[in-house]
């Protein structure tokens, strides 16, 4: 069986892929009919083409196929939650923080795509 490999991508890294499948950790800004439209881990916006919507959250993971520089066509979602990147109180007893953020994400798609670390990804 072959491997599929999907790049980490934020939306200035999407024309690099076009017809490709890669994978955009967003955040979503809105929903309408067939899309919705996403904040990238670099700011960007990015459309994303939705036939039947599966996203239940406010940050997402969207596995997809580039169809133009910033529109990807969504293949599989995953829910991330809505607290990416914000601390809560967990138990009352103590504060358990998320550390992960859209800045740690695209700083890790741009270490991806960096030649230093290509044996890696």
């Amino acid at each position: 069986m072959a491997e599929i490999v999907s790049p980490r991508v934020n939306s200035a890294r999407l024309a690099d892929h076009v017809g490709q499948h890669v994978r955009l950790t967003c955040k979503v800004l809105r929903l309408t009919g067939s899309a919705a439209i996403v904040e990238a881990s670099d700011g960007g916006q990015v459309e994303v083409r939705v036939p039947i919507s599966p996203i239940k959250d406010v940050y997402i993971e969207v596995v997809g196929q580039v169809v133009e520089p910033g529109v990807v066509k969504l293949l599989n979602c995953i829910n991330l939650g809505d607290t990416l990147g914000k601390s809560y109180d967990n138990s009352n007893s103590y504060c358990d923080l998320k550390i992960v953020d859209m800045n740690i994400v695209d700083f890790v798609v741009e270490k991806w795509h960096s030649p230093q670390f290509s044996s890696m990804f």
